[in-house]
């Protein structure tokens, strides 16, 4: 199993509910933050005098996968994510040890 760990523009979280509900997702949890990456922030006027934000917007989806399907869905996260503008994100995959579902104690694969 891979845990993705996927950071986004929030107007883009839509189109990735999409991809992730047309694939086998089964789950996903959403968190809302702030951060930069290479960009640095953005430099913004407000009535000419200029001021820089450097801690923007960003919204982490989290969802485990199974290794069968992870390099396809990040393909499809990639290909319909992207903009080729600075900020697009970054996907982070994690090996996932084991999973339990506490209420029926299922475990692996079965727990998703």
């Amino acid at each position: 199993m891979k845990k993705l760990e996927i950071i986004i523009k929030p107007e883009k979280l839509e189109d990735l509910k999409a991809i992730l509900d047309g694939s086998e997702v089964n789950g996903l949890n959403i968190v809302n933050s702030m951060g930069y990456g290479n960009q640095k922030g953005v430099v913004k006027k407000y009535r000419g005098a200029e001021y820089k934000v450097n801690l923007l917007p960003k919204i982490k989806v989290e969802t485990v996968v199974r290794s069968e399907i992870a390099d396809e869905l990040i393909d499809k996260i990639v290909d319909e994510i992207n903009t080729g503008n600075y900020g697009d994100g970054k996907i982070f995959v994690y090996d996932v040890e084991d999973a339990i579902r506490i209420r029926t104690g299922e475990r692996g694969q079965d727990a998703l």
